[in-house]
């Protein structure tokens, strides 16, 4: 049984990527952000506010999503490439593959880094020792049975694009790799012989699925809720933050209506008690799902475009201030 935290200084550190969509040339479109609940303080480190982007539709191409970490340095991807940061946040190298495209989540297992090529219905693998995209897994359901095809992304002979599936998270532990997504409504394995299995049902419009020791949490971005379901039944709802809509920024100009109040996204288990989500406009809320109650929260902008995307732990020192800000 975990014990209840005392304070919000027992939450460490966060880092967290955001997208903003419907943004401009010229305007941020997107940061990277560590939280310290300790001192309720969020520091934004990485403006990525460049114009080497595909302005196309809304929000696919601008910001920084998934974030990893691997012998002391940090991995963020962008929508097509992989970029390599220090701890204080300078850009030490990048990596770009042509079946790399809207990538989502990103994970570390090893040496191994695995990242959701959500415009191909793919994961792709990057050899974190040789510093090269090794392989790739192009997942498709095809009459109600899943299939699985290996194809080397180094080459030209991979899947064309495709978002069938919209994958949007990937794990891969010791029990084997697995990936979710809006549409594959449940976390689908990896099976020996390259053969694709259904572990759990879920339904569509989810994000950052992942198992528990007991069971298994998402974000239900298309009901607002971040959810955890356990294996007896039991189920606990987090209803993410909403605010007066007076105080919103650029609300109602997104008529896609993704960019809406309680969009979750974003997620990371902090230990077995506490879990942090993101949501929109920019939020980060820690929630302890022994008690089902939200112990902080903190909002970044007002914003509406501005949404969560990635989530971890920040596993070092806290970087120098560049710009700190009051939770």
């Amino acid at each position: 049984m975990n014990h209840p935290i005392q304070s919000v200084s027992d939450i460490p550190p966060l880092i967290a990527t955001s997208v903003v969509r419907g943004s401009e040339q010229g305007q941020s479109h997107g940061g990277v952000y560590i939280v310290d609940p300790a001192s309720q303080s969020v520091q934004q480190v990485l403006d990525w506010n460049t114009v080497n982007i595909d302005w196309a539709g809304r929000g696919w191409d601008r910001g920084l999503r998934g974030i990893a970490f691997y012998d002391g340095e940090v991995y963020i991807a962008a929508s097509d490439e992989l970029f390599v940061y220090d701890q204080q946040f300078r850009q030490l190298r990048s990596f770009r593959n042509p079946y790399l495209k809207h990538c989502h989540e990103i994970v570390v297992y090893k040496d191994r880094l695995y990242l959701t090529s959500t415009g191909f219905d793919s994961i792709l693998s990057f050899d974190l020792v040789e510093q090269d995209f090794s392989w790739g897994l192009h997942a498709a359901k095809l009459n109600g049975v899943w299939h699985a095809h290996r194809f080397d992304p180094r080459t030209d002979v991979g899947p064309p694009a495709s978002n069938k599936l919209h994958i949007n998270s990937v794990d891969c532990t010791d029990a084997g790799l697995s990936f979710a997504g809006l549409r594959t409504k449940g976390i689908i394995s990896l099976a020996p012989g390259a053969t694709l299995a259904e572990q759990v049902e879920l339904p569509e419009g989810i994000h950052n699925a992942r198992l528990t020791d007991d069971g298994v949490l998402f974000n239900d971005t298309a009901a607002n809720y971040l959810r955890y379901v356990r294996r007896d039944g039991n189920e606990r709802r987090f209803a993410f933050p909403v605010y007066e809509e007076r105080k919103l920024e650029f609300a109602g100009i997104d008529d896609s209506k993704l960019a809406r109040q309680g969009f979750g996204r974003g997620l990371c288990m902090i230990n077995q008690q506490l879990v942090a989500a993101g949501s929109s406009p920019s939020t980060v809320s820690v929630f302890d799902l022994d008690s089902g109650m939200t112990v902080f929260s903190v909002n970044f902008s007002m914003d509406i475009r501005n949404a969560i995307h990635g989530l971890s732990v920040w596993p070092f020192d806290l970087p120098a201030a560049a710009s700190k800000t009051q939770a």
